[in-house]
């Protein structure tokens, strides 16, 4: 069926039709475009979700439980799902909303071009037609005007009275109206002719042409709408595979909670060590008072001055009892002393590896950067040996620290593991601040900074310990000086002060401990580390 053929007078609607067609694909874009904001909604809101309960903390704070990584699992898998919902989102805008409405665009230029033609088309069948009907009347006119004439003239003739010039003039004027009588009938053919041939044209060629091409145009719509309605459901199945996976995914994780493991981490986490606090002895608080002979006494171990022996293992788990309790908050130590024997085991022994990751790291570093001094010296045009230098001794500085602070840490597993290794005459301290590297240690021979003493007491060294160092009525002579290279605050008992540059007077070399002892001008002594001063021996002390 052609609409030029069957619809050669329905110009009107099909006018309507068409912008009817547009309005609706443009209708059915509005709706694909609120179904992928639907979408983004979606994916944004799924994303929040996930943010939200995420883990915020580090890795190593995070628990270990399975029922615990299972939905962590699950979070990852949804945030791969809110991915492909976005994918959705983005195919259906690019290739279905943005598809239609470029389209539109084209059905709408194409219309309005098909329209013009067909109305141009039809202004030009009016024309012709005014031509005509124009031409008709005036022949008609002609013809009229041709009969009075003719009636004026038969009078005359007829009339006895009349002159022959009025005759003859009367005659004159019939045959004038003749000939344009004649004229305007040729033309009014003419016209006619002219008409019914374009007439014939516009509803037998033009707008049957016409019609066609808007009936292609409008079939060409409806091709296009099936397509993307077809592509608005490929969007959402090619995006199946992964969301099958996404899913699968989540059911895995589901299947990985293990309770007996789960239980097994809660007993490696809160393990403490300690024994079962055993039974309290009785305490007789009646042995001062007489009693006769026949009184009975209970056989209880009698202690001196009726207090529990101190000695005895069980009076000493009386603080120990917090099943039934809240356990007392104790304070951060350095060494960790306030946890239990296996947690305290378990912490120091990852801060051993963190620290040996570092030193690892430092060591590298050091290698590099020893590599790089060689080729600088052996081509002086690539760079300045020299350059490297400070770079090279704030990385053996680093190094130094991080020993320190390892072996640190292993006397401290050592202890806890019943393996205690000699502790040097002078033991130094970990606690300066970030003046002082971390690790290096104070001469006193603590392990306890000034955070953890109003918690907990730290060794009491022989009152007479440094009688022979700081209490001698004469100075120690000056065997060199030594320049400050940076600043050292000298928090712990038995370090001195200092500002970077400064000049001390050196009284005692390091002893392989890493400090060294000095004086100052006024007269103050006390030691400082090694590696924060740069020393000049006098040279007759150098062999001493």
């Amino acid at each position: 069926m052609s609409w030029g053929t069957d619809l050669w007078d329905q110009f009107e609607n099909l006018d309507k039709h068409t912008q009817w067609g547009i309005d609706f694909l443009e209708r059915y874009a509005k709706f694909v475009k609120e179904r992928l904001e639907i979408e983004q909604a979606y994916a944004k809101q799924l994303r929040s979700l996930v943010k939200k309960y995420c883990p915020k903390r580090s890795k190593d704070d995070e628990p270990r439980f399975t029922s615990c990584l299972s939905f962590y699992s699950i979070l990852n898998e949804l945030n791969d799902y809110a991915g492909q919902r976005e994918v959705v989102a983005e195919e259906m805008g690019h290739k279905v909303y943005g598809e239609l409405m470029r389209y539109s665009q084209d059905l709408k230029a194409e219309r309005k071009h098909h329209l013009q033609e067909g109305r141009k088309t039809q202004q030009y069948l009016d024309q012709c037609w005014k031509h005509m009907d124009n031409s008709k009347k005036k022949f008609e006119r002609e013809c009229k005007e041709a009969e009075k004439s003719q009636m004026m003239f038969e009078r005359l003739d007829n009339d006895i009275n009349a002159t022959k010039s009025e005759v003859e003039k009367a005659k004159s004027q019939l045959y004038l109206r003749q000939h344009m009588t004649e004229e305007s009938k040729n033309e009014y053919a003419a016209q006619l002719q002219n008409f019914n041939s374009e007439q014939w044209k516009h509803f037998n060629v033009v707008i049957p042409q016409i019609f066609k091409n808007l009936q292609d145009m409008d079939e060409r719509r409806t091709v296009k709408l099936g397509e993307t309605y077809r592509s608005f459901a490929e969007v959402e199945r090619r995006v199946i595979p992964i969301v099958s996976k996404c899913l699968e995914g989540m059911v895995t994780a589901a299947k990985n909670v293990d309770e007996r493991k789960d239980s097994a981490i809660v007993v490696e986490s809160f393990k403490s060590g300690f024994e079962p606090p055993g039974d309290f002895p009785f305490e007789d608080f009646s042995q001062n008072i007489q009693r006769t002979g026949s009184d009975s006494t209970i056989g209880t171990p009698k202690t001196e001055g009726g207090k529990p022996d101190p000695k005895n293992p069980i009076s000493r788990t009386k603080n120990k009892l917090w099943l039934f309790g809240k356990k007392p908050k104790a304070p951060t130590l350095e060494d960790l002393s306030h946890l239990p024997p296996e947690q305290r085991r378990k912490k120091l022994q990852q801060r051993i590896d963190e620290l040996s990751k570092e030193l690892q790291k430092e060591m590298d570093q050091r290698d590099a950067l020893n590599k790089m001094k060689d080729v600088y010296e052996k081509n002086p045009q690539m760079g300045d040996p020299g350059s490297l230098q400070p770079k090279i001794s704030e990385t053996i500085c680093n190094m130094e620290k991080l020993r320190s602070e390892i072996h640190k840490n292993e006397s401290w597993l050592a202890e806890v593991e019943g393996k205690h290794g000699l502790r040097s005459e002078r033991r130094p301290s970990a606690d300066v601040n970030h003046h002082a590297p971390p690790g290096r240690e104070s001469p006193e021979g603590s392990y306890t900074d000034d955070h953890s003493q109003e918690h907990r007491s730290p060794p009491q060294p022989d009152p007479h310990e440094f009688d022979d160092e700081f209490d001698d009525d004469d100075p120690l002579p000056a065997i060199g000086h030594c320049k400050a290279l940076y600043s050292f605050d000298g928090s712990n008992e038995g370090t001195l002060v200092m500002n970077e540059s400064e000049v001390l007077y050196v009284i005692e070399e390091d002893k392989g401990d890493g400090w060294t002892r000095v004086r100052k001008q006024s007269g103050v002594e006390g030691y400082v580390p090694t590696s924060y001063v740069e020393i000049t021996l006098e040279k007759n002390s150098k062999g001493s």
